[in-house]
């Protein structure tokens, strides 16, 4: 039950004065970001975490003799006369005011002459605040913000916040609202540390509250401003909290020890291309040491791209193997589903490993043969898509679920696959998208970590270059060399929206029929709305050398492994974010033979895009590019913004609050080690902040003990 002390905040909106239904529902436009769902009714709480972006300081009050060029000023006139516009007239509606030093005129357009007059009468005195402008040498405020008699000067705002607005809401009414809002303000119990709070100098909760509606200089709109420090802070001990408690039930239920004797472990070595690296042996103890203890393992291996990823996972599956168990390795797409079968079906035979593959693909009798197998126990290590979790897949004994690119699921798809998994296996979760430790904490903090930085020995550095789009028939040259030497390439097309749609298929197909006129019957195509088979068999085409250019959308980003492709084209570059480029260029660069990467731009381009490019011609440091990508970007664009996995903040900002973030994960981790229940007097306080920022799944995990 969420304590009795918040229901002010959670009480609909439309308690408040001034907020009808129509309002309501603008508000709900406005406020429809965070973890408010959709067409759910808008709160009080949500008003109090909309927060101004600018401040207007209108303290200036200056005679009209004395107006600045620019600005916003307050003026004390008197109204001297209206100059209405004839009634067939574009022109405004001008009234003429004056002081004891000047004059000044008022500006209205589709004015309303008698709401005017009853406004501003002639011969009274007038408080007007506005932007100020000058025409023919006179000074000038077009339709003024405020307009007060001198006793109601107390409500003229002489520092007014400025908020995000929707169309059709007025921002009289959006203030009104939250100042309603802000006498729901409850004092609560102190959930920080007493001694951590004043060291940074922080007030209490209400009171940054208040503080951060109610701005006292520009300084105050800063993220790192103490008041949005302190209720960022909270936001991100809330987080911390709640991943760690689900982290603890995760790992509660006893695992069982998965601590084979390494025979297969070694015929998969020995029939390697290549000897691990050092960075890979390490990740294999670390993982190797968590399957052999008594709790259960919950670990990220986060490698860039061409690090051996799957090398490791391939192994630690083995280990499960010799222990007497069966493995799952889940992907997030068929065609690399089926990939991770080819690259691992000649390490499995050498090894005597039984491998099979399960997508949504597999129907009728082929799979009902299938789950027969897995759950007789023949099938050690079956390779699937999230298919692989559906009802009716059952098997003989789970040890370890390996999941390839976690990013795209979260911690609610964690905790069902666990369940799935029969509360005891193992999970490893894998990752080619270098993602940088602040985000990573954000993600992942219900995880262990362990990191591949090296590459395989042979591994190719690649000549990355940046050209301009007006020289793509230079580009076309250059590829018609390189395929009549036996090279292949991939041409990637550019990124049009969010999700891959018509117009990117319509981009590919465009560039394939230019391509295809070109080198006829060495072109193949591939993008997000073909057919599963049909995307497979154009891929198996350039695997196997029949065609050497291959067209794509984003769908090769991930995993797709060509030895033999050396040369990879981005197309409109400047539309893409760092760490996708960084895994577009991953797809080469894979064999002997050295490779390039050409980035083509449009310009003129942005100061953002200059930087991202010129990051991807300096490094190859996927960890580097990432920090870098969420520098230039912002989180909620480096794993773009579908990833369910990226938690919503309402007032953190894990660029900026980076550092308190790790603060929040230590401070988190020491109140579960003293106070595992949160049962002490800060532990209560809490539970009330775990609610506060609707994190309540954690708050039952307490309680399911």
């Amino acid at each position: 039950m969420r304590p009795s002390d918040l229901n002010p905040l959670f009480a609909s909106a439309v308690s408040l004065p001034g907020i009808g239904a129509k309002v309501e529902r603008l508000l709900a436009k406005l406020l429809s970001s965070g973890p408010r769902p959709d067409k759910a009714p808008v709160r009080v709480v949500d008003l109090l975490w909309h927060l101004p972006v600018v401040l207007i300081d209108r303290r200036l009050r200056p005679k009209i003799a004395e107006l600045p060029e620019t600005g916003v000023v307050t003026v004390e006139v008197t109204v001297s006369r209206h100059l209405p516009s004839s009634r067939n007239s574009r022109a405004p509606y001008r009234i003429e005011c004056f002081d004891d030093t000047s004059l000044i005129t008022l500006v209205f357009f589709h004015a309303h002459g008698d709401y005017l007059r009853k406004l501003l009468p002639e011969g009274s005195r007038r408080f007007v605040s506005g932007r100020i402008e000058w025409f023919g040498g006179v000074p000038q405020i077009a339709h003024p913000d405020h307009i007060v008699a001198p006793e109601d000067l107390d409500q003229l705002p002489l520092l007014e916040p400025v908020y995000p607005m929707t169309a059709s809401l007025a921002p009289k009414t959006l203030r009104k609202a939250i100042e309603a809002a802000l006498t729901h303000v409850p004092e609560l119990p102190e959930w920080q540390d007493r001694a951590w709070l004043h060291r940074q100098k922080w007030l209490s909760f209400s009171q940054s509250v208040q503080r951060v509606h109610h701005p006292q200089e520009a300084a105050d709109l800063e993220p790192n401003a103490i008041a949005r420090a302190r209720l960022a802070y909270d936001e991100l001990l809330a987080n911390q909290l709640a991943l760690s408690l689900v982290r603890r039930q995760l790992k509660r239920a006893s695992g069982r020890r998965t601590a084979g004797d390494g025979h297969l472990r070694d015929r998969i070595a020995a029939a390697l291309p290549y000897q691990l690296t050092g960075a890979q042996i390490f990740a294999l103890s670390e993982i190797l040491a968590d399957m052999s203890a008594d709790q259960r393992m919950l670990r990220l291996l986060q490698g860039d791209v061409g690090s051996g990823k799957t090398a490791v996972a391939l192994m630690a599956l083995a280990a499960t193997v010799e222990a007497g168990f069966q493995g799952a390795l889940m992907a997030p797409t068929e065609i690399l589903a089926r990939q991770h079968l080819r690259t691992l079906q000649p390490l499995a035979d050498a090894a005597g490993l039984h491998l099979a593959v399960l997508t949504g693909r597999d129907t009728g009798v082929a799979r009902r043969k299938t789950l027969e197998r897995l759950e007789a126990g023949e099938i050690d290590i079956l390779i699937g898509t999230h298919a692989l979790f559906q009802e009716d897949v059952t098997f003989r004994a789970l040890g370890l679920v390996v999941i390839d690119e976690q990013h795209r699921f979260g911690v609610h798809q964690r905790l069902a696959l666990q369940a799935k998994a029969g509360g005891k296996a193992d999970m490893l979760v894998m990752t080619a998208t270098p993602i940088p430790r602040t985000l990573s904490l954000t993600l992942y903090g219900d995880m262990d970590v362990s990191r591949i930085t090296e590459k395989p020995p042979g591994r190719q550095k690649i000549d990355t270059r940046v050209t301009a789009i007006e020289r793509i028939e230079e580009v076309v040259g250059g590829l018609d060399r390189a395929l009549a030497q036996g090279q292949r390439a991939y041409w990637v097309c550019p990124l049009v929206e969010e999700s891959e749609g018509e117009d990117e298929r319509a981009a590919a197909e465009a560039r394939f029929k230019a391509l295809d006129a070109r080198f006829p019957g060495r072109v193949g195509v591939v993008h997000g709305r073909m057919k599963g088979p049909d995307k497979d068999a154009v891929m198996a085409r350039f695997q196997a050398g029949e065609i050497s250019l291959l067209v794509a959308t984003t769908v090769i980003e991930v995993g797709v492994d060509v030895p033999e492709a050396t040369i990879m084209i981005i197309e409109n570059a400047e539309r893409f974010g760092l760490a996708q480029l960084h895994q577009l260029r991953g797809r080469v660069g894979r064999g002997d033979r050295p490779s390039t990467c050409l980035l083509l731009y449009q310009g003129p381009l942005s100061e953002t895009a200059t930087a991202r490019l010129k990051i991807m011609r300096e490094t190859e440091d996927g960890f580097l590019i990432a920090e870098e990508d969420l520098r230039l970007r912002g989180a909620g664009e480096v794993l773009g913004t579908r990833q369910s996995g990226l938690q919503s903040f309402r007032i953190a900002n894990i660029e900026t609050h980076g550092e308190l973030l790790a603060v929040a994960r230590d401070d988190a981790m020491l109140v579960l080690s003293r106070d595992p229940d949160l049962m002490g007097e800060r532990g209560q306080a809490l539970r009330t902040l775990l609610y506060l920022f609707e994190r309540d799944e954690a708050v039952r995990l307490l309680r399911a003990g």
